[in-house]
């Protein structure tokens, strides 16, 4: 009898010393400043050596050329009118499909292209996020939504084919491909993967289907480059007053 408790005890012991969890009490840490005079580490540069050489070579590799400086600015940029043009004929390219709008989240844009050489780094820090390209399909009065949705954020970049004022935080006098929206037509609409899913506030848009196809919205604005330079075109957008402040 004995030998049987003495075993029950033991067992109930393991049992609870495995379930048994830690946790931190206080968490103590120390930044380090990487300046100019910091002491270089000799065996961390030779190990990095061999894939610094490569990882320089790919992002300092020019794949087009820029007329002007295009920099980010709301209602509309040059810059903005590039990145939502480089979304739609690529969209159309990888899906096949004919696209009414491209939309660029304002707030996803975190560079601009200088005058000259245009790299494949600087498009890097154009787009540092690994966004996604997808299509859905929307009805006018969920498009209308959400072009109320860019207008409050004072304007996003939209596609060639798109015209839109922003009255009041709203967007009014909508034109897709010179017809005026239609609340009842559908629309086939390009976003990043974030903003489908319901990112920068965009819940009309969350949980409707999209495709994907795995195509990261940097790669759209490299291979978008990329072909202008093979017929020989240089980067070369302007407003168009594709979005205008109505007084």
């Amino acid at each position: 009898m004995l030998r049987k408790i003495t075993l029950f005890v033991a067992l109930v012991f393991f049992a609870v010393s495995c379930s048994t969890s830690k946790q931190s009490i206080s968490l103590l840490y120390k930044d380090y400043r990487i300046e100019k005079q910091t002491k270089t580490d000799s065996a961390l540069v030779k190990m990095l050596q061999p894939y610094s050489v490569s990882m320089n070579a790919s992002m300092n590799k020019v794949i087009g050329f820029s007329n002007d400086n295009l920099n980010k600015k709301q209602p509309e940029s040059g810059l903005g009118n590039f990145m939502a043009d480089a979304m739609l004929v690529m969209a159309e390219k990888k899906f096949r499909k004919k696209i009414d709008g491209a939309f660029m989240n304002d707030g996803g844009i975190r560079s601009y292209i200088p005058k000259g050489n245009i790299t494949t780094g600087k498009i890097f820090e154009l787009m540092p996020f690994d966004n996604l390209v997808v299509v859905q399909d929307v009805k006018g009065s969920v498009l209308q939504q959400f072009l109320d949705k860019t207008a409050a954020d004072g304007g996003w970049p939209v596609s060639k084919g798109i015209t839109m004022g922003i009255k009041e935080k709203k967007a009014v006098n909508i034109s897709i491909n010179g017809k005026p929206l239609d609340n009842n037509a559908t629309y086939s609409i390009v976003n990043s993967d974030y903003v489908a899913g319901g990112g920068s506030d965009c819940t009309m848009l969350k949980g409707i289907p999209f495709l994907n196809r795995g195509y990261l919205l940097r790669d759209a604005l490299i291979e978008f480059v990329s072909d202008l330079t093979k017929q020989g075109k240089p980067l070369d957008f302007t407003i168009e007053k594709r979005v205008v402040n109505v007084n």
